[in-house]
């Protein structure tokens, strides 16, 4: 080992250990020492970390550099062929052996080698090594890297690499915690609710009033399907019914805050009256999509699993968003008057056999009462609500709201 190496080796460390702590992004981290170790002639020209992940469909990520101006995040989603390309990558062998793997990439290629190699070798490069990143959990990720210099790397170079390894390893997995816990609160409690959580908006009774439009959305006829399906068959009826609902509702900018039993509920935030037209809006366009979300669930389905169908209620107006629950069992949530009779109207709904519910509120934020479905007393509430019931084929058209499809009905007692 050359005297350089060490002294290359303590100037990468005492970054590692100072201003490269304060760096979240991965791709700049690999970026900088990317840049570092250039400066410091050690002839890399690509390096990349993988890094296994605990997230609901994302298997791995690797963030790549290369000395060609890639940038990128590459994120390895749970698929067949994931497996075949991983059984043929020198990273199997680092994360299941905890060995490093070296490969000197010769003009022609070998009778068997790692699927990465032949992309490398037509990419000009000569030396490829990948390195244990062992974690403090006792998981092993990887680093690797791969240079374009003649001669490979040297032992130096190798050996500056093997002292680095493990300071970065300890800040990719900072970074990897930062975002695990991301995805879980953003998997389970939602992103606008998941990042007040890691801001430190813990306490319980601690929140915000909010202007929102609130949807529901109800499963018809659950407790019956409940009690005749396996539970496989039952998870699975779920899982294309919430599919369904959050999928539409997350496409048209809204959030879904939980799942209670066989209901959906979801919010579309806004703060004046311009937001609260646009909000009510793509609120409705989420449903109509529901709609048709189920009911190509259902003619594509098999016949173990029932046909399946929900009613959708928005309702408008100021909700506390925030922690309720005890002193050790918080929930992030929504909750008021507001929010009490969303789930009232998507009772109605369900009792009045119609798809889509509009409240009363939400028809006068889109400027558009259209469709009088009828005027109900409903549980909790002293006064009367009128609903609306819109034309699934027509929400999002011109003839939505014409003058011509009013049909108001008797004031009916529920």
């Amino acid at each position: 080992m050359s005297l350089e190496a060490p002294l290359i080796a303590a100037q990468v460390m005492q970054w590692l250990s100072g201003d490269a702590i304060g760096i979240k992004d991965s791709l700049v981290l690999v970026g900088e020492l990317g840049k570092r170790l250039n400066e410091a002639k050690v002839p890399v020209d690509r390096i990349t970390t993988g890094i296994t992940l605990l997230h609901p469909n994302v298997r791995a990520e690797s963030a790549i550099w290369t000395t060609d101006g890639e940038r990128a995040l590459r994120r390895y989603l749970e698929a067949e062929n994931l497996e075949e390309a991983y059984n043929s990558s020198p990273l199997k062998v680092v994360y299941v052996e905890g060995r490093a793997v070296r490969v000197r990439i010769t003009p022609e290629p070998e009778a068997w080698e790692y699927g990465v190699i032949p992309d490398l070798r037509a990419a000009g490069y000569t030396d490829y090594l990948a390195l244990p990143m062992p974690f403090s959990d006792g998981s092993t990720k990887a680093l690797t890297l791969a240079t374009r210099a003649p001669g490979g790397f040297t032992v130096s170079h190798i050996a500056v690499f093997e002292t680095i390894v493990r300071p970065l390893g300890l800040i990719c997995e900072l970074n990897t915690l930062r975002r695990t816990a991301e995805t879980v609160l953003n998997t389970y409690v939602g992103p606008r609710a998941g990042s007040k959580v890691l801001n430190g908006s813990i306490k319980r009774g601690e929140g915000e009033l909010i202007s929102a439009v609130v949807t529901f959305a109800d499963l018809r006829g659950f407790t019956q399907l409940s009690n005749k399906l396996p539970g496989d068959k039952l998870i699975s009826l779920l899982n294309n019914y919430f599919g369904a609902i959050a999928e539409t509702v997350e496409a048209h900018g809204g959030e879904v805050l939980k799942f209670i039993g066989d209901e959906v509920m979801a919010i579309f935030p806004y703060t004046d009256q311009v937001e609260a037209r646009d909000a009510a809006g793509r609120a409705l366009l989420a449903a109509r999509d529901a709609v048709l979300r189920i009911a190509d669930v259902n003619a594509s389905c098999c016949e173990e699993i029932p046909q399946i169908r929900a009613g959708i209620a928005l309702h408008a107006g100021d909700v506390f968003f925030g922690n309720v629950g005890s002193a050790t069992r918080l929930d992030f949530t929504v909750v008021g008057p507001v929010v009490n009779l969303a789930s009232r109207v998507a009772d109605l709904a369900k009792h009045l056999d119609r798809d889509i519910l509009v409240s009363d509120a939400v028809a006068d934020l889109m400027g558009c009462r259209h469709k009088l479905h009828g005027t109900y007393y409903v549980k909790g509430f002293e006064d009367p609500v009128s609903v609306f019931a819109p034309d699934v084929s027509l929400i999002g058209t011109e003839g939505a709201c014409s003058e011509s499809l009013i049909a108001s009905r008797a004031f009916d007692a529920n």
